[in-house]
């Protein structure tokens, strides 16, 4: 709606946005009569504040909606902020800042781990700077320098002129999202989301740049952001590119939920609807209420999920192989047969298109997709040119996916019969042979089989072949 247009010339909501407010109201009232809905929670927030008749646009919004739409301070938007970033991202034992840029103003929380500190609210929303201090098109080098330095004062002033440092800022609002999709574009990545998507702040820096040598048609071409902010993204990514200065911050996490989502879980915990709060899940529990809400054969899932990660870390020296792709095998080898779900044939793809779009706490965007692929690849074909995901990898990641798939077949064929008959399995690297020495109490000649059949990915990933041995 961008009730804060022209609010830092006029000090008031303009008409023209006024308009714009009450159409979608409008629209709202029929939603919520023709859907029935019971529990409305109507907020306004920075522009409203702001303006000199903002009081009296409420009263009228509210009347038109037949809801009492609540005017939030400051504090409550940078809390709502919190409440969803904390929803989404695990930063245990991390000293981090939560962002959320909009129109009128950008709310700051400072957090360690669970921990919230502090929470700020300035007046230096996207729309408001680029009506206050960027006129000219393209933006002129001395409108960027007041805007630099208007910014830099409001933060010292905050502050006090501390500097704080903090490892990482997650930020939300539609700057943050045009960030990701522009920086997702320029990567070449293709994922499903940008919700939890990494920026550097080179990457602001460099994207910056590209877009202050453009005048407003040339920006409106710019791959990742949308053409309606295509006048507003100059002033975000000066405010972004700032707070990331100021913050001592090399990377950017992007929340594509914020103060909404925020607003969401504070109500429906009012209406017992939801727990009373507590820490978010950890990944682990977010994999297994997913395996669990596909009905996955959970014995099975995590007995494959214990032979995978003992033959990991059996080569995670020889091989170098990294903490961080230990986490993304467990997921996969607990979620590879979630795809029974949709169908048995074929149910390595489903296992594929349900965990890139799954809702899976603590992993990003690149990480989802990940664990989509390596637990497609548990069966049928290894990945191979004509598929097409896969070859939209980039090279580090298709060795990522070719050697915890290859660990993640090996281990499902290892448990051929679903009854965990191999209770521990040992890795012996010597020259161009792995043997796998597998300690069972009965017969396993059949999962033998099953490993054989399926060691093909494994042996071409690790440049070995596959021997087993019993004990």
């Amino acid at each position: 709606m961008r009730l804060g247009e022209k609010l830092a010339s006029n000090g008031i909501i303009s008409d023209e946005a006024s308009n714009r407010a009450l159409e979608s109201i409008q629209r709202f009232r029929k939603l919520l009569t023709g859907l029935k809905v019971e529990a409305v929670e109507a907020v306004a927030t920075s522009a409203v504040r702001t303006a000199a008749n903002g009081k009296e646009l409420v009263e009228r919004l509210s009347g038109e909606l037949g809801h009492e739409i609540r005017v939030v301070s400051g504090d409550e938007e940078a809390e709502l902020t919190a409440v969803s970033a904390l929803s989404n991202f695990d930063m245990h034992g991390k000293r981090y800042a939560m962002v959320d840029i909009g129109g009128g103003s950008v709310e700051i929380v400072t957090a360690c781990g669970n921990h919230v500190e502090e929470f700020y609210s300035l007046d230096l929303g996207a729309v408001v700077m680029t009506d206050r201090f960027l006129l000219s098109d393209p933006v002129s080098g001395n409108e960027l320098a007041k805007l630099q330095k208007h910014i830099r004062t409001a933060l010292k002033q905050t502050f006090g002129g501390n500097r704080l440092s903090v490892d990482t800022l997650i930020g939300s609002g539609g700057t943050l999202t045009a960030l990701g999709g522009m920086t997702m574009q320029m990567r070449k990545d293709n994922y499903v989301s940008i919700h939890g998507y990494e920026v550097l702040r080179s990457e602001v820096v460099h994207l910056l740049a590209m877009l202050l040598r453009k005048d407003l048609k040339g920006r409106r071409t710019v791959p990742g952001l949308s053409q309606d902010r295509a006048d507003i993204i100059v002033a975000g990514l000066v405010v972004i590119d700032e707070l990331m200065e100021f913050f001592d911050a090399n990377r950017l996490l992007v929340n594509e939920r914020g103060i909404r989502e925020g607003l969401l879980i504070r109500a429906m915990k009012r209406l017992g609807l939801a727990d009373g709060g507590g820490s978010p899940p950890g990944w682990r529990d977010s994999v297994l209420e997913f395996a669990r809400s596909c009905h996955v054969e959970e014995p099975h899932a995590k007995h494959v999920a214990h032979i995978s990660l003992s033959i990991f870390d059996a080569l995670s020296l020889p091989f170098g192989l990294k903490k961080p792709e230990r986490k993304l095998l467990e997921a996969a080898a607990i979620l590879h047969d979630c795809g029974y779900f949709i169908n048995y044939g074929s149910h390595h793809k489903h296992s594929y298109h349900l965990i890139r779009h799954a809702e899976l706490f603590g992993f990003t965007p690149r990480e989802r997709e990940l664990i989509a692929q390596i637990a497609r690849s548990h069966r049928k074909s290894p990945p191979k040119r004509k598929h097409e995901a896969f070859q939209n990898l980039k090279e580090k990641d298709q060795l990522v996916v070719a050697r915890l798939g290859g660990i993640l077949r090996l281990a499902d064929g290892l448990d051929r019969r679903r009854n965990a008959l191999v209770q521990d399995v040992t890795c012996l690297f010597g020259g161009t042979t792995i043997t796998i020495h597998l300690t069972a109490a009965e017969d396993i000649s059949v999962e033998i089989f099953g490993a054989n059949a399926k060691k093909d990915l494994f042996e071409k990933a690790f440049g070995s072949s596959v021997a087993f041995a019993t004990i």
